[in-house]
């Protein structure tokens, strides 16, 4: 037997348990026997990404999230204390050099993990994301926010390798 076949029920299960947000001995029979029953009536493919992840530079991607997180948050919060209800915001177009789903989606990700930040659109054809963020009170804090998405960008695409096509 596959790990893969025992996995998939395993955190099926796992995820019912926690939506339902409760331990009893029903959640716990009824998510099991549900768990099994989807993973047996939709057999999926394996799915090859064509993807290395580099170990090294994964670390360096955690710490770029960890420090952009601790600085985001720094930054909505003054912005927070400072203007009140009023927060200065920006709606910006982020040009992106990379084409990948994968590494558009990792982007995409990692900005919105950032607080204070959210794409709100992907433009494929012309490879562009529109990003609501805040504090944006003058041009240079926009392009403070403009800068951290392609540096978003830059992580990701250091991170993953995706084969050649």
């Amino acid at each position: 037997m596959k790990l893969r076949t025992v996995l998939k029920p395993l955190w099926l299960w796992l995820l019912w348990i926690m939506l339902w947000g409760s331990v009893s001995a029903v959640v716990l029979i009824g998510g099991l026997v549900v768990a099994i029953g989807v993973t047996a009536a939709f057999r999926m493919p394996a799915v090859r990404l064509g993807v290395t992840v580099r170990p090294l530079r994964l670390i360096g991607g955690v710490w770029h999230m960890l420090t952009d997180l601790v600085t985001s948050a720094s930054s909505v919060g003054w912005a927070a204390i400072r203007h009140g209800r009023r927060v200065p915001a920006a709606v910006m177009e982020v040009p992106i050099a990379e084409d990948s789903d994968l590494l558009i989606a990792g982007t995409v990700f990692l900005t919105a993990m950032s607080p204070g930040s959210l794409v709100l659109e992907i433009d494929r054809e012309r490879r562009l994301l529109y990003v609501h963020g805040l504090p944006a009170g003058s041009p240079a804090a926009a392009e403070r926010l403009r800068r951290s998405v392609q540096r978003a960008e830059r992580v990701t695409a250091s991170v993953l390798k995706e084969a050649p096509k």
